[in-house]
Parts: structure tokens; sequence; C-alpha cells
């Protein structure tokens, strides 16, 4: 995180520390998710330094073991949602992967590379999607796309679904590269997002960049 807190004055502010003790104290008085050790993983796993390519999801998965931290990942032995289940999908097809090669659904080795995989939202209440998006969350995760679109250049994009696609506005393209596509979710992905070949795509833009690609199918 501190690298982070060097560069987002947010992350020390009383705005944000209210914040924080509010849904401290939401997790006294009913089950929130990720666990509280979990809550800023996206940061602990990807630097600012490191960071490459950032993914914005929604919010955190709301039901019980899914959710641990990082936009769409679960922890291994989780059955994949629906959205992380058509991402993978579009892996395969993108890569040329056979449709049985096994893809990792806790995409921690992707945070490990350096992809951000961050949520608007970080937090949210057991079973209700988008209990949490009126605590504040946005201006800290605004305030990090902010800071890595000003203080970094050669940064990949991937904007998926509408929430995601408002921060295009926040990010200078003659520095970085924006890929936006339909969310993942089922509700939408047949719009677009199947297809997209944002994998491909961000490697080829890393590459152009002067940047190591990343190995989007990892070993398992």
């Amino acid at each position: 995180m501190k690298t982070w807190t060097e560069h987002i004055p947010f992350l020390q502010s009383r705005e944000c520390g209210t914040l924080l003790s509010t849904v401290t104290s939401l997790r006294r008085e009913t089950t929130v998710y990720p666990p509280e050790s979990d809550q800023f993983r996206a940061l602990e796993l990807t630097t600012f330094a490191a960071t490459r390519v950032v993914i914005l999801g929604q919010d955190p998965y709301h039901g019980p073991g899914q959710a641990h931290g990082l936009a769409f990942s679960v922890p291994d032995g989780i059955k994949p949602p629906p959205s992380l289940g058509n991402i993978l999908k579009e892996v395969r097809r993108d890569l040329a992967l056979p449709a049985d090669t096994v893809l990792p659904t806790d995409l921690s080795p992707w945070a490990r590379q350096g992809v951000l995989l961050l949520n608007t939202v970080l937090t949210v209440e057991h079973g209700r999607a988008g209990s949490h998006r009126a605590l504040g969350w946005q201006k800290l995760t605004g305030a990090i796309v902010e800071a890595l679109n000003r203080h970094r250049t050669g940064l990949v994009f991937l904007l998926w679904g509408g929430d995601a696609g408002k921060a295009a506005a926040a990010i200078d393209t003659r520095h970085h590269a924006v890929l936006s596509a339909p969310h993942p979710s089922p509700l939408s992905a047949y719009r677009g997002f199947h297809g997209c070949g944002h994998f491909s795509r961000a490697n080829a833009a890393l590459e152009k960049f002067g940047k190591s690609p990343i190995s989007w199918a990892p070993r398992t």
C-alpha cells in the first residue's frame, strides 16, 4: 500500500478515514464481503509502479466465499460466477487455446504481473449487489485511476460495462490505451464482450509501449 499512499492523498484523508470507519461499523452489523483483510488486496498485490494493465469491475461478488479483493476473481475451489466464466471463455477464444484448457479462477497470477483488478466499489453486503455504492468508495477508486493516468505512461485500461466506461473520461489516450466492451455478465456479454479480443489487444498495446506482455493463461 505504501506506493499507492504516496501518489493518492485521499488514502490519508479524513474523508477516507470516515469511509473506512463506516465499513467497519457495517461489518459489526451484517456480513460484508470481502473479508477486511482482503479489502485492499488489489493494491497489495499490484503496486503503483508495477501496474501495466487496469481492469475495472463494479462491486465485489456478494455470495459466500467468492470475493477476495480482486475484481472478477474468486479463490481456488470456488465455482466461477458467470461473469468470470465469460472472461475465461474469451481468453481461450482470443488466444486460440483448446476449449478444455484449464485457467485459474483465482486471478492473482494476473495481479502479480501488473494487472490491477480494481472494483469501483470495494465492499458489498451479503446477498445485496450494489449495497455499498453510496458509501463513497468511488472517490477513492476514481483517485486511483486519476493518479495512474497522471503519473504513469503506457498503461492499458480495459473498461467493461457502463460503470467502468465512465472512467474513460479521466484517461489521456495520448499516453495510454483504452479498450472498452460490454460487461462480461451473461446479461450483456453477447453484445460485444464475446469476441472483443481485449487480451491479445492489450498485449499488442503493451508491446507498442515497449513493455512485456501479460501471460493471460499462466500454468496452473
